[in-house]
């Protein structure tokens, strides 16, 4: 086990339970993994615009919103300088250790939080055990407060060791809206990556088990279309309004009707719609926010291109307007046979773990897959892990929780690897 007893890391983790937040208003989170990592014998530590490629940042909240969650935050303890240097959402950070001659090692790990309400019920261990959401409406319902403790522990237990080289572990913003891969991959902190690896707890998979190499990411991009055009009286002058709702209804019906494709699955999502104010006014502001995904990149740019199209053309159709912009993207990625290998070898030996297994697919996507693929693109390797937890609702649910103890199984698979990645430089 690492140089922290499971019961800190444990302490840490329901730290960051209790404070959920998501993409660039990660300023409690971020302050607190900071707080944490100063404590350690680190190389060099980047925080906030730093550790980021600011210029690539996607779906940022205006000023207001992030100033409130910043001042949120301050109220609940974050340490003041590190909250003005993640000022402006520039949140994430990257922790160096270098320990002499060897590869470089990155370990990529999430923070941010979704926008569910969790769950009061008194079979939800956090809720019982008095570590629930303060933050209502928010949640960690996808384990990253779970990945920011792999990531502190993993760190910890490879410093505690004899590896040679340097690990680098991103504590990555945004992912649940796949808005701070891109800016973490591009920031210069990759470039000299010769391995990547990149966790995940859960995703179906029972406590005890480990999966080597996830495969099946799909490609995604998620976009918002904002329509508009003229409003009217709708009895006394409708043919003097320009239809919104209609032009956004045009489209919402023909994006489902993109034609599927002979390469691979595609997928499409209108989840978002809106528009209008009254029943007696010609609508002038519509929007759709949306999601397209692709088995490939290529599958993935295909529907990016038809949706595109319609959106223009059902806009044109009804004499509006329309705005469309990115608000997240992905690519796909491919786990590297040699580093899953590694992690059977590591899993082997680690207490607990009771089941290997060597590939599945997630079924969804991940900004991993930026990171990924900027070390894969440079001649390195990259690989995407599952650490096994019986949660006990699906992921994104009220009541999704991990089983604390196979955080420290997370944490000896992913140290172990890493050691094995010095050892061996496959």
């Amino acid at each position: 086990m690492s140089v922290l007893d499971t019961h800190e890391y444990r302490a840490f983790r329901r730290d960051l339970h209790r404070h959920p937040e998501p993409a660039w208003r990660e300023f409690y989170t971020t302050a607190r993994i900071v707080e944490e990592l100063r404590e350690r014998d680190l190389t060099a530590l980047h925080v906030g615009p730093d550790a980021l490629a600011t210029d690539e940042r996607l779906n940022v909240p205006d000023d207001e919103e992030l100033a409130e969650w910043e001042d949120q935050a301050r109220e609940a303890g974050a340490d003041p300088e590190t909250l003005d240097q993640l000022s402006g959402g520039y949140t994430g950070c990257v922790a160096v250790v270098e320990r002499g001659d060897g590869p470089v090692v990155g370990l990529r790990v999430d923070i941010d939080a979704l926008p569910i309400t969790e769950s009061e019920s008194g079979e939800h261990v956090p809720a019982a055990e008095g570590f629930r959401s303060e933050h209502e409406g928010f949640m960690h319902a996808c384990g990253h407060d779970a990945h920011a403790t792999m990531g502190l522990g993993a760190l910890d237990a490879v410093l505690d060791s004899d590896f040679s080289g340097t690990l680098k572990v991103f504590f990555q913003p945004g992912e649940e809206q796949v808005a701070g891969g891109k800016p973490m991959a591009e920031s210069g902190h990759l470039d000299d990556v010769d391995y990547l690896y990149a966790v995940h707890v859960g995703l179906d998979h029972p406590s005890g088990e480990v999966v080597c190499g996830v495969e099946g990411f799909l490609a995604v991009r998620h976009f918002l279309a904002e329509f508009t055009g003229e409003p009217a009286h709708a009895g006394a002058r409708p043919e003097q309004g320009r239809n919104t709702v209609q032009a956004m209804a045009a489209a919402v019906q023909n994006l489902y009707a993109i034609p599927r494709h002979a390469d691979g699955p595609t997928r499409v999502n209108a989840g978002l719609v809106g528009g209008g104010t009254a029943t007696n006014i010609i609508p002038e502001e519509s929007h759709i926010e949306g999601e397209l995904r692709g088995q490939t990149t290529e599958l993935a740019e295909y529907m990016s291109e038809h949706a595109d199209r319609i959106l223009d053309s059902a806009a044109e159709m009804h004499d509006c307007e329309v705005d469309v912009s990115t608000l997240g993207e992905a690519p796909s990625a491919t786990s590297d046979d040699a580093l899953a290998g590694l992690v059977r070898e590591s899993a082997g030996d680690v207490e607990g773990v009771t089941n290997i297994v060597d590939s599945d697919d997630l079924g969804g996507s991940e900004d991993a897959t930026y990171l990924m693929n900027r070390v894969q693109e440079q001649g390195g390797l990259a690989c995407y892990l599952g650490v096994g937890t019986d949660h006990p609702g699906g992921h994104h649910t009220t009541d999704f929780d991990v089983v604390e103890d196979d955080i420290a199984i997370g944490i000896d698979v992913i140290a172990g690897a890493i050691r094995r990645v010095a050892e061996t430089r496959p």
